[in-house]
């Protein structure tokens, strides 16, 4: 979020390829005779100890990414056991990818899982996304667990292993612990505070008095959110790892900041919020209480307990608030889509000059991590030549995919403290998904000798293999830890029935040809 009744859907186990249902219609890439029959040969079910071959494996080696050419990787038990160029000699079940990339589960550092495609394709005219997600919240359990399925399953689909979901409300936080639990999801889920039915009223505000009369509804939020996290704490055999999740800093008070910062403490897993996501939050806040709401932040000791992940920074105080984020190991989620397609771009150049550590993330409306990688590096890279246009002075650095693809991977990694996550390397858990970069559109019919930049022509549906733990949630392009056609059904449904209230309402105005 950038500034600017179906019930009867059953969630399934988890089914790690036992029988692939066929994929939604034109959910997946067509490949070739040869790569057809190769995956055909490969055993469905893995089991604890088996070999990916990968024709590309982006792997880490004395601390930098490195590519090698035919790699396997040995999993043992959900954990990368060896990394190697050239042939074990174990004779274990094998997934052969010849012609693919692997690479380490890509890693959001914000979303906002179920919102997505109620708002899809209808946002961009430009109209407010605010009436959609109202009637998000609106939902029945049933209804709001079909869409928040839908926007998970897309996730994993585009590669999204690992998750910091903030979602819009308790509701819609608990509806994604019920899905992601059972699929094998890596997450660090909470709601956003003040959640979505009162967050407008509160963000929009005619004055200050609005949120100083909130406060107290906001600490009742803040105590319910905290019982949330300790409730799910661990599920999922550790992967669901639930954090403080506050809105932004001018929806707060100092008494809710100073309870956010015990609620964070006492659970160790860090913050996750939107900082200076625009000029006016930063000068609401430099108005209200003297500081920027990086220094606001640090005032309640809030980015020295535990990762602290902050989306958008596009009204940053370039003069002061990076050196304090670089100290404490802040994280930027870079969000290229946030706000919709076309609304904008945000501060990834400036902040690779300030040697900040920039995630990708997700944000709201489009759930192709791939396409969102893209979207960074070419963003980027048309920001970078404006500024140079426009204002010379300004510090920037002009991304390349290199950046994108640690910024997906091991620079999230290490801002949760997690060595084990964002790289293929001995020790770290079998996250890995594959990428098709041989085939037509993004590739040429033979395996690329530099597969990173084939990256810039691909999207989501090139992704062809997603495992979490070693278990496998995409196989060749098929979604298969529930059934595909049902997910995307009966949450199409959902979306519609949103629709149609919109309808009724005259939300759909007219939008420029």
């Amino acid at each position: 979020m950038s500034e600017r009744g179906f019930s009867g859907f059953s969630r399934r186990g988890f089914i790690q390829s036992l029988a692939l249902s066929p994929l939604a219609a034109g959910a997946s890439m067509a490949v070739s005779g040869t790569s057809a029959a190769r995956d055909a040969a490969t055993p469905k079910i893995l089991g604890e100890r088996f070999i990916v071959e990968a024709g590309w494996v982006l792997t880490e080696s004395k601390g930098e990414l490195k590519l090698i050419r035919d790699g396997q990787v040995l999993v043992s038990d959900g954990v990368i056991e060896d990394v190697r160029s050239g042939s074990f000699s174990d004779k274990l079940p094998r997934l052969k990818l010849s012609d693919q990339l692997l690479l380490p589960g890509f890693i959001s550092g914000h979303t906002h899982c179920c919102s997505a495609t109620p708002t899809r394709g209808i946002i961009e005219g430009p109209r407010s996304y605010a009436r959609p997600l109202e009637l998000v919240e609106m939902l029945s359990d049933d209804e709001m667990d079909a869409l928040t399925a839908l926007n998970l399953a897309e996730l994993l689909r585009s590669g999204c292993t690992t998750h910091l979901e903030m979602s819009l409300s308790l509701r819609q936080a608990e509806s994604y612990v019920r899905s992601a639990e059972p699929w094998g999801v890596r997450a660090y889920p909470g709601a956003m505070i003040p959640g979505i039915e009162r967050l407008f009223a509160i963000w929009f505000r005619a004055n200050d008095q609005v949120l100083m009369d909130a406060e107290q509804g906001t600490l009742e939020e803040i105590a319910a959110n905290l019982a949330f996290c300790k409730k799910h704490m661990g599920k999922g055999d550790g992967r669901i790892l639930p954090m403080m999740s506050p809105h932004a800093c001018d929806t707060q008070t100092p008494a809710t900041m100073r309870a956010l910062a015990s609620a964070a403490k006492e659970l160790g897993t860090g913050l996750h919020i939107h900082l200076s996501q625009g000029q006016r939050e930063t000068d609401t806040v430099k108005r209200l209480w003297g500081k920027t709401p990086t220094q606001w932040l640090e005032s309640f000791g809030m980015l020295s307990d535990g990762p602290v992940f902050g989306a958008h920074m596009s009204g940053l105080d370039w003069d002061v608030d990076p050196p304090i984020l670089n100290k404490h190991g802040v994280v930027y989620a870079h969000c290229p889509s946030g706000g919709g397609a076309g609304n904008g771009t945000q501060p990834y150049p400036e902040a690779l000059a300030a040697g900040m550590a920039v995630n990708i993330g997700i944000d709201t409306h489009s759930n192709d991590y791939v396409e969102n990688l893209k979207l960074a590096v070419l963003y980027g890279q048309a920001r970078h030549e404006l500024l140079g246009e426009l204002d010379a002075a300004r510090a920037r650095e002009r991304p390349t995919v290199w950046n994108a693809i640690e910024g997906a991977t091991r620079i999230p990694a290490k801002g949760l403290g997690r060595d084990d996550l964002g790289v293929i390397k001995a020790g770290a858990r079998a996250d890995l998904i594959s990428v098709e970069v041989s085939g037509m559109l993004n590739g040429t019919g033979a395996l690329p000798p530099e597969p990173l930049n084939n990256l810039l022509y691909a999207n989501g549906r090139m992704v062809r293999t997603v495992m979490t733990d070693g278990r496998l949630q995409v196989r060749d392009g098929q979604f298969i830890a529930d059934e595909p056609q049902r997910v995307l059904r009966v949450g199409g449904e959902v979306a519609k029935k949103i629709w149609r209230q919109l309808e009724q309402e005259n939300w759909f105005t007219e939008t420029a040809r």
